[in-house]
């Protein structure tokens, strides 16, 4: 999988945020001409040779050991998030073993299907890593009415999201989930790269440009209110969602 244009943008982007002060690096006077950190300062702090580091910078990470990555992490002062991004790019750069990608079914795992049908007091629903919906409880259905049915199970949220326009109605704060959408997207396409599922939405500018958009990463335990319900009542409530990274069948 070529990545290259989401390494460049990563590198880049966190190398720009950092200043020499904040890196621990004598500043100079006179105007740099470069925000952040300049190339030869990230490649000094991360004990490779400039010419390695602008090509990790092109977006070429294949043959970066773990040991230079970890070391670029900390130049670059990753956050935990942030540092499992770069790894995650990294795997996505490297050769795929075998041909094909993971296929992960929509059957849910029986000790996941007692956890929903326990949660009788309040709407719930179950999804994965893709934003795939794989099972709902009936006030589920209720809340997200019109949406979100039996027959219209497994449901991408991130499609209904980005590409059906009831959705900037249904949602109260649409933007929010959007971000969080995107990132999660992104996330696990970096994860699992050769999964077409994880990268089938075509985001809107608003979510391209978002400040999450890029590299970031939720693990929201609460969907958003919904702002249309079909009861009658005015009051909003939260879906509380169980995310299951693996939800077929043991």
């Amino acid at each position: 999988m070529d990545n290259s244009k989401d390494v460049r943008e990563f590198l880049m982007n966190r190398r720009s945020r950092i200043t020499p002060a904040q890196a621990g690096l004598p500043a100079y006077g006179g105007t740099r001409r470069v925000a952040g950190l300049k190339r030869e300062e990230v490649a000094m702090l991360t004990g490779v040779s400039t010419e390695y580091y602008a090509r990790l910078e092109r977006g070429n990470l294949r043959g970066a050991s773990e040991s230079v990555l970890e070391s670029l992490a900390g130049a670059l002062q990753l956050d935990e998030a942030e540092r499992a991004h770069l790894l995650d790019l990294a795997k996505a750069a490297a050769p795929s073993r075998a041909p094909g990608a993971r296929r992960v079914r929509a059957e849910v795992r029986p000790s996941v299907e007692r956890i929903l049908a326990g949660m009788t007091g309040t709407p719930a629903y179950i999804r994965n890593s893709r934003m795939d919906i794989v099972a709902a409880n009936s006030l589920c259905f209720a809340l997200y009415g019109g949406i979100l049915s039996a027959d219209t199970l497994p449901l991408n949220l991130a499609r209904f999201m980005f590409l059906d326009p009831r959705s900037q109605d249904f949602f109260l704060e649409w933007n929010t989930l959007a971000d969080d959408l995107a990132a999660a997207l992104r996330t696990e396409a970096g994860r699992n790269p050769r999964d077409r599922t994880a990268s089938l939405v075509t985001l809107p500018p608003e979510a391209r440009n978002s400040r999450h958009a890029g590299h970031g990463t939720t693990s929201a335990s609460t969907a958003p209110p919904a702002r249309h319900c079909t009861t009658r009542s005015s009051e909003t409530s939260n879906s509380p969602v169980i995310h299951s990274n693996s939800p077929e069948r043991a």
